[in-house]
């Protein structure tokens, strides 16, 4: 027997060793999953994962790069948490998508009058009861609690671009997308009944609706600009004050609810603002003629990766929507990738697409299959 052939004699005893470990482990990591289910609790969980790879990276001395233990024990992970949701997946079939039915209940963030507002009035109708949320983690924490049945929030607009709290949230809390909303945004200037440009001295509104409406405004350089917290908290607040020398940026919507005047219409600078809205549910739904997908994944910090991920797209010729990167906790400069892209997930050549990217992630999760809305994107 040569060198080589021994050496390779002892790769293979060390190869049965290591499956035979990574057997166990995997039967150990169904337990673990099993168990997160029965207690609703998250399969990811960032900070074990960190605690898993720094004791080792922090401990075992070895005579090269720590780095490939770093890399071997993140795709350990990575094998053991999908096995993981792949066997809860199988448990579970999925929900159909019920709509827009009557008597659920639908949280969103803002008062009633906001865009958010609008934006459940428009998909689910007026029939349902509506919930007011304070902040976007409050919509989540309803939704977890199931106070709610779905949430409606903002995830980006034309013009400011992403909202980058809802991507984080909906990552954090593992819940799905069943729906999205594109919203036209049109400003208003709405005054109490009966006054007239020449009354106004004050205007409210959110910062970004002063901002988007700047050249209107500044046809009125004696009106001072009053940042508010919220467009259609000003028009509450206009409304309750009933001075016609305060005015307020809002949407129509606000102006039927707080019994305001329309002065001016549709003054905002850019008449193709409009914000994309998602639905989020806590089940992962079924939702017919589904025809985007949208996933978050991570991957290996080194040249190339996401190159090799998103090539999958081109070879398979699917249209890629959005690509939106988040800091990945506890790393510098990795990121987590917010990806949307058309198809469904019923067609062979996206399940394909599917398990070769899931291949090469770090982390990853699917987010859901909806039907997408003109205008979103």
């Amino acid at each position: 027997m040569t060198e080589l052939e021994k050496l390779r004699h002892k790769i293979n005893e060390t190869d049965e060793r290591m499956v035979g470990l990574f057997i166990e482990r995997m039967a150990l990591a169904a337990r673990i999953g099993i168990y997160k289910e029965e207690k609703n609790l998250k399969i990811y969980d960032p900070a074990r994962e960190r605690e898993i790879i720094e004791r080792f990276a922090n401990e075992v001395k070895v005579g090269f790069d720590i780095s490939y233990i770093e890399g071997f024990l993140e795709n350990l992970i990575f094998l053991c948490r999908s096995f993981q949701e792949d066997i809860i997946g199988r448990k579970q079939e999925p929900l159909k998508f019920e709509g827009a039915k009557t008597g659920m209940v639908i949280g969103y963030q803002g008062i009633p009058g906001c865009y958010s507002y609008q934006a459940v009035i428009e998909y689910f109708g007026e029939e349902n009861k509506i919930l007011s949320c304070y902040s976007f983690r409050d919509v989540f924490e309803a939704l977890a609690k199931e106070e709610i049945k779905y949430g409606v929030l903002p995830i980006e607009n034309s013009i400011s671009g992403s909202i980058n709290e809802v991507y984080d949230l909906l990552r954090e809390y593992e819940f799905y997308i069943v729906g999205e909303k594109c919203l036209k945004v049109e400003h208003s200037l709405l005054t109490v009944e009966g006054a007239e440009a020449s009354d106004i001295r004050e205007v409210y509104s959110h910062r970004q609706g002063l901002m988007q409406c700047c050249r209107y405004l500044s046809e009125y350089p004696e009106w001072k600009q009053m940042p508010y917290f919220d467009t259609a908290g000003s028009a509450e607040y206009v409304a309750k004050e009933g001075l016609k020398s305060k005015a307020c940026i809002a949407g129509k919507k606000a102006a039927s609810i707080y019994g305001l005047s329309i002065i001016s219409q549709d003054i905002q600078n850019n008449k193709n603002n409009r914000t994309r809205f998602i639905i989020i549910s806590k089940e992962k739904l079924e939702i017919e003629n589904a025809d985007k997908i949208s996933i978050v994944c991570s991957v290996p910090h080194k040249p190339g990766t996401l190159y090799r991920l998103l090539k999958h797209f081109a070879e398979a010729n699917c249209n890629l929507m959005k690509i939106e990167s988040r800091p990945l906790e506890g790393k510098a400069w990795e990121y987590f990738f917010y990806i949307d892209f058309s198809g469904n997930v019923k067609n062979k050549s996206i399940i394909d697409i599917l398990a070769e990217i899931k291949k090469k992630c770090s982390y990853f999760r699917f987010l859901g299959n909806y039907r997408s809305e003109v205008g979103c994107g």
